[in-house]
């Protein structure tokens, strides 16, 4: 998959989301390089591997370039030791909102306590219905990438949210 990723990041509150979840599935996500908003990312998910390079907003963090590729899980797992230091490790939870599916990330590690929502649109200002468990939007906070959390955790900062 390539091309332009749009997209709202949400925190969560309550855990309705887990009863309200079709599906879930474990992440495990090291980076290669990450700086001046491009990123390229190596991912786990369940057993299959994802080589991602994305590259920087220049709306907000609303949109912004994404190229994947599918790589077995022997080479996601060889690409992990090219990585930078501080792995992300969290559950991701799929809830259907009206046309639109929801990705809440529930984060372990030193990102416990952690839990934030995404939407994936295809114009930035396309109209979407919230589920209940959506709180403030924190779309373009850079706090909240990953590639971010990997440096500066959530455990050393939530405190001044």
């Amino acid at each position: 998959m390539s091309g332009m990723e749009i997209e709202r990041k949400f925190l969560v509150r309550g855990d309705d989301y887990k009863r309200q979840a079709y599906g879930s599935s474990r992440i495990k996500q090291g980076y290669i390089c990450s700086g001046h908003g491009r990123t390229v990312r190596v991912r786990l998910r369940d057993d299959k591997g994802y080589l991602t390079i994305k590259g920087p907003s220049l709306d907000g963090g609303i949109s912004r370039y994404e190229f994947e590729k599918e790589i077995s899980q022997d080479e996601a797992e060889q690409l992990f030791r090219l990585c930078e230091p501080g792995i992300i490790d969290k559950t991701r939870y799929l809830v259907r909102s009206g046309q639109h599916t929801f990705e809440v990330d529930e984060f372990y590690g030193d990102n416990d306590g952690l839990v934030m929502a995404e939407v994936e649109l295809s114009q930035p200002d396309e109209p979407f219905e919230k589920p209940d468990f959506i709180d403030k939007e924190v779309t373009g906070d850079r706090r909240y990438y990953n590639s971010h959390l990997r440096q500066y955790p959530y455990s050393l900062w939530r405190g001044g949210q």
